[in-house]
This record gives C-alpha cells, structure tokens and sequence, in this order.
C-alpha cells in the first residue's frame, strides 16, 4: 500500500492500459475526487458502478456499465445496462466483466485495516478479480467514511494506492410521507409481529411503515440495506439486541453514519452473502418490503422500465423475495400506491407492457388495502388485486380487461 499525492495518482492513472474496466464504489460512497483525476488522465474508459449518484465523469469516451442503473447514468448516452440479480453481480467481475482498476471510498486505517465503510456490496468481489488478473486498486481514504465491521475490512496487501481526500458522504433527501404512503406503511406494518426479520429499502414507503413497528420487540435486521429508519427502531427497542444488523450497504445521514461507526452490532457484508436467496430463507420470520411501477392482474410486476426504457434494474428484489416466500413464516410484500400520480395512471394494470422485474408475492399493499396473492388461483388473485389493491376509478376498466385476460367470466 503506498500512499501517494494527488500528482502522484495522476501518475499512477496515467499508466493505466488502454481502456481500462473501472469499478467504483457507488451508492452514497463515490470517490469523487479520485474518479475526477482518473477522468483527467485516462482518454477512455468502462466505468462500472451500482446505483451511480449525480456527479461521475460523464463524456463520450466514458462508456457507463451497470446492472443497476442510478440518477447519475439514468439518461447517459453511453450506457450499457447488464440484466443482473444482485446476487449474481460478483461473478461478472470473474467471468464477462473482469476490472482492470478499482477504486473505492474507506475509512482511515484503524487496527491495521481500512475500511469499506458504508459501501461493501460488490466491491470484494471486485478488488479480488481485479488483483487475479493484475489490475491496480485504488483508496480515496475519506474521514467521513465511518469504519464498519463485516467483509470490507482491507489490509495494506489489499490495495497497491491510497489518496487522502476528504469529502461529506452523499445523503438522502428526506422525505414526508403523505396520507397514501401513511396508509401503506400502516397496512404493512400490522403484518409484521414480534420476532420478525425486515428487508427494508429506502423511500417514502419505508419511512412511512416503521413507525408502526416501535412497539414491536424482537425485530431483526438482514437487509440488502438500511438507512436511518434502524435508528427509531433501535431508540424504541424494537430491535433485537442480540441479532446483528446485516446489509451490505449503507445510505443514510451523518447521524446513522456515526451510530455505525466502529459499531459491532453493525456487519456489512458481501452481496453474495446477504442476498442469498439461501441465507435470506434461513431467516425467522423473513419478511421482504419491496415497491414497483406497476403490478398486472397476473401478479407480475415491472420495477425497472419506463416506456421500455431502462428505469433501475432488479437489484435485490428478486433475492429477497424468492429467499422471503421460502423462509419460515415469510412473506414478500409488494407495496405501491394505486395511482401514480405524476404519471396520472393506475400501478394496478391488466398486463405488464414491460419486461417483469418480478413475480409471485405474498400480498400487494397500497392505500386501498391488501391483496392476498400467494396461494390462490389466478382469477381469485385478479379479483384481489382489483378490488383491494387498485384506485377505485379503474376497477371497471380492469374487470372488462380481466375478462378479456380469461381471468373471470
């Protein structure tokens, strides 16, 4: 590990083969600062990222990759999306995809190890082919980075370059739910007892379901990630305080990144770990929150395209909700508003015009109530989905599609 100035790393990208695959550390955990030397250096390159925030080198050399698409390359002219589940990213980096430099955000080194921080996810995965094949690894150490425990502790072998540079982690903006997403989250909520394990994301959603779960006791935490919800639960004593909280990635404010500094109750582990649909199963109680554009009467749901242009990508939504429908006394919940209303359109639709993100949940769960799905026929399943789940104004719609679809008389 050597560490070296910012004319020093601008030596270091200089050198780099032509072209190079350059995997970054996305979410709230770009390392601005050195992908902005590397940019200035390097004339073309793949930059691969999951979920990119607003901010990466964008021009005509830089061709974007990734099997998550994120506000930063939502509209870039050069993306390249590659169809993935999660848990399936880390054997592109061995296969189709092999990096030839990683560069990712740590936290300073503390007993003799650097730390992944709040972004671990893919990048293990990562550093590991990228060192099989030669490549360079490449820290921006930053202070703000909080140091975490789990599987993106790195020892100086790990990484042939450090560069200090310190910058503020990207943060949410936070979000007040309104009365839909308050009568989701309370519909989903009183699902949830005692002893249970939560998939959470982020969003308006979520925020909106956990205040119903402070009287909860017991709860577990094994998520892809989590954010500053935990803190209420934990404030509450909801949480398990024998069960670590597990993700594999962290995006929250300031204050969630001192709680988990340095915090063992915290493991942030590899993707290939929390988002196995296996381990996920295992789990007590397993119960996975995940959310949609749309859902069709056949229970198909489409959480990646608009107008077939490429939204998000599966993520972890279909890990969990495998691993969730197979655990014991788990469910899949898909939960979404009835009526999106930017679009001005019903999320409830007679069939999906869009390649399906997803599949078979055990309810669907907007602000009109519950929709029990697993278990039933398809045209019980229909009936649910139109007349407890969809907006009232497109239940007459619906029924005449859902006759024409063969799903009732």
């Amino acid at each position: 590990m050597r560490a070296v100035t910012e004319s020093g790393l601008a030596e270091v990208c200089a050198a780099l083969p032509p072209n190079p695959r350059v995997v970054a550390s996305g979410n709230g955990a770009l390392p601005r600062q050195l992908l902005g030397v590397l940019d200035a250096q390097v004339p073309a390159y793949r930059l691969f990222i999951l979920n990119a925030h607003h901010g990466i080198p964008t021009r005509p050399d830089v061709v974007h990759e990734t099997p998550f698409v994120g506000p930063g390359m939502r509209r870039s002219s050069t993306l390249s999306y590659v169809p993935a589940r999660l848990s399936l990213v880390p054997r592109l980096f061995a296969t189709t995809m092999p990096p030839d430099v990683v560069v990712v955000t740590v936290a300073p080194l503390h007993d003799g190890k650097l730390s992944l921080g709040t972004e671990v996810n893919v990048l293990p995965a990562a550093i590991e082919a990228c060192r099989v094949r030669g490549g360079v690894v490449v820290a921006q150490v930053n202070r703000h980075m909080p140091w975490t425990y789990g599987d993106g502790l790195l020892g100086p072998d790990d990484v042939d370059v450090v560069f200090e540079a310190d910058a503020p982690l990207d943060e949410p903006t936070p979000t007040t739910p309104d009365d839909a997403a308050r009568r989701i989250g309370e519909l989903v909520a009183a699902r949830i007892k005692d002893g249970a394990t939560l998939q959470l994301g982020i969003g308006m959603v979520p925020d909106a379901t956990l205040p119903g779960l402070r009287e909860r006791r017991g709860l577990a935490i094994w998520s892809e990630m989590f954010s500053d919800g935990v803190l209420g639960l934990e404030e509450a004593g909801a949480l398990d305080s024998e069960e670590p909280l597990t993700a594999s990635f962290l995006y929250g404010s300031a204050q969630l990144s001192t709680w988990v500094h340095r915090n063992p109750r915290v493991q942030v582990l590899r993707t290939e770990t929390t988002n196995a649909p296996a381990r996920i199963a295992s789990k007590r109680a397993m119960t996975s929150i995940n959310t949609a554009l749309q859902v069709d009467l056949f229970g198909q749901a489409n959480a990646s395209r608009i107008s077939a242009r490429i939204h998000s990508g599966f993520g972890g939504q279909t890990d969990f909700i495998v691993g969730a429908l197979h655990a014991d006394r788990g469910q899949a919940l898909m939960a979404l508003r009835s009526w999106h209303p930017k679009a001005d359109m019903s999320s409830i639709v007679a069939l999906v015009d869009e390649p399906v993100t997803s599949f078979q949940h055990t309810a669907v769960v907007t602000e009109q109530g519950v929709a029990e799905m697993f278990g039933h026929d398809e045209r019980t399943q229909a009936r649910h989905l139109i007349e407890q789940a969809a907006h009232p104004r497109v239940r007459g719609e619906l029924w005449e599609e859902a006759h024409a679809l063969g799903l009732c008389d």
